[in-house]
């Protein structure tokens, strides 16, 4: 009788902390979504945007879109105790054939709070490997100048301030090539900050393209306009630019 005595005690004790305390000993998980977008100071991009000169930069040239793609890895959440989460090991973003745009994660995540980072193209590690997608895509980085693949490719006409004349520019960025034979990492590391994970969660990523040309470096696509992918001084001001490229969304 003393045994069911107690473990009618216990299980009163139990019930009472899970219920009447409000503590949730449960562990809940979900898929989620990640979307990718993109804007001109907060005009909206699409596929539907492309070929107009709708947009000026800081410099003052009005400029089209007529390619978009970039490569993201190694996107990631974090938890406070150091905890890491992989939700893709890469995506690349074709906004041109509206392609990669989302991914929904195969695994459940844990909810709760964590913050989110990605790699903008890849580390000099994930570089050097051998991703049949991307090489049937034409993503290679010619060996030359460091080899791997690109980061982004955005290309499209402008036009100079004051003038109708349209020109083809070519923004192109990977591997920085010092000098021949010696190369420098390009990539760069986006720490987006706090997402809380519920059910079903969609984490927007925006990217604003105006940030490409404004910040820290004013670009100036009447002498920085094609031939970039060499250009070790215009790799490495893609890069600095990127640090501000990118927030979080809704």
């Amino acid at each position: 009788m003393k045994k069911y005595i107690l473990l009618f005690a216990i299980t009163t004790i139990l019930f009472s902390c899970t219920k009447d305390d409000g503590v949730d000993f449960t562990t809940t998980s979900t898929p989620i979504t990640v979307t990718f977008t993109q804007n001109f100071d907060g005009d909206a991009i699409t596929v539907n945007e492309f070929n107009n000169l709708s947009y000026t930069n800081a410099h003052g040239e009005t400029l089209s879109l007529t390619r978009l793609r970039y490569l993201i890895s190694k996107i990631q959440l974090h938890k406070a105790d150091g905890t890491t989460i992989l939700l893709r090991d890469y995506n690349l973003v074709d906004v041109t054939n509206a392609t990669n745009l989302s991914f929904t994660t195969t695994d459940n995540i844990p909810t709760g709070n964590y913050t989110l980072s990605f790699v903008f193209g890849f580390d000099e590690v994930d570089n050097q490997q051998n991703y049949i997608p991307l090489n049937t895509v034409s993503w290679n980085w010619p060996a030359m100048l460091g080899g791997g693949y690109h980061f982004m490719q955005m290309e499209g006409k402008y036009t100079a301030s004051g003038s109708t004349t349209q020109e083809i520019y070519a923004y192109h960025m990977g591997t920085a090539r010092v000098s021949t034979g010696v190369f420098e990492v390009n990539h760069f590391t986006v720490n987006l900050g706090a997402v809380t994970i519920a059910e079903n969660q969609n984490i927007e990523i925006k990217m604003n393209i105006a940030e490409w040309y404004k910040n820290p470096f004013m670009w100036d696509l009447t002498q920085l306009n094609n031939t970039l992918m060499p250009n070790y001084t215009a790799q490495k001001h893609m890069q600095e630019n990127g640090a501000t490229v990118f927030s979080l969304g809704n």
